[in-house]
């Protein structure tokens, strides 16, 4: 069972990264959403918050310090990159922190017990199996977000290289369904 979850945890990640390919600095960095939901953003946070489930939960605190974890750093810190930090930077240290969570998860049994200070006194006391659903879960939702906001960039979009998950089509058939789909909003607009 450890080993099918840590593959669904990898595939996550994996997709997560894949967002980044091909796209320059500023694509990586632009705020597309609202709330400036930015690719490079999203890996950052990804990485803080497994850092955290599958290290500071179970008593394995990621050896080197997070600064945008800090409880001094800016709200929303880990959901962006300043202009100093790079893109290898943020990659290579979600790559460090999945050997860590790795580590954690291979040394652990799925019933060891873990701590979630955070969460709610009736709900913050856990086991690997759990954080393992919850982090798994958390990185594949990111990765969703990225496969939307990469889309918005420059129209790429898929589950992973070789596999965009899509029917296979041209563009000339995407525009048409896309205008059905729109269509078939517009009855239910509300003037």
């Amino acid at each position: 069972m450890k080993d099918h979850l840590k593959r669904y945890l990898q595939e996550g990640r994996d997709a997560l990264l894949w967002k980044l390919d091909g796209l320059g600095e500023y694509d990586i960095r632009r705020p597309l959403t609202p709330t400036a939901t930015n690719l490079l953003g999203l890996v950052k946070h990804t990485a803080a918050v497994e850092s955290e489930y599958l290290g500071m939960v179970f008593g394995r605190q990621f050896p080197e310090p997070i600064s945008y974890l800090a409880d001094s750093a800016e709200t929303n810190a880990d959901m962006w990159a300043t202009a100093e930090e790079t893109r290898e930077h943020h990659v290579e240290l979600y790559k460090r922190i999945w050997a860590h969570s790795d580590a954690t998860i291979d040394a652990l049994d799925l019933d060891a017990p873990g701590v979630v200070p955070w969460w709610r006194p009736e709900t913050r006391n856990v086991t690997l199996h759990r954080i393992l659903i919850h982090v798994i879960a958390e990185t594949h939702r990111h990765a969703g977000q990225a496969d939307i906001v990469r889309e918005s960039i420059d129209g790429f979009a898929g589950l992973y290289d070789g596999n965009s998950n899509l029917p296979e089509t041209d563009p000339k058939w995407w525009a048409a369904y896309r205008e059905r789909v729109e269509q078939a909003a517009l009855t239910h607009r509300v003037s």
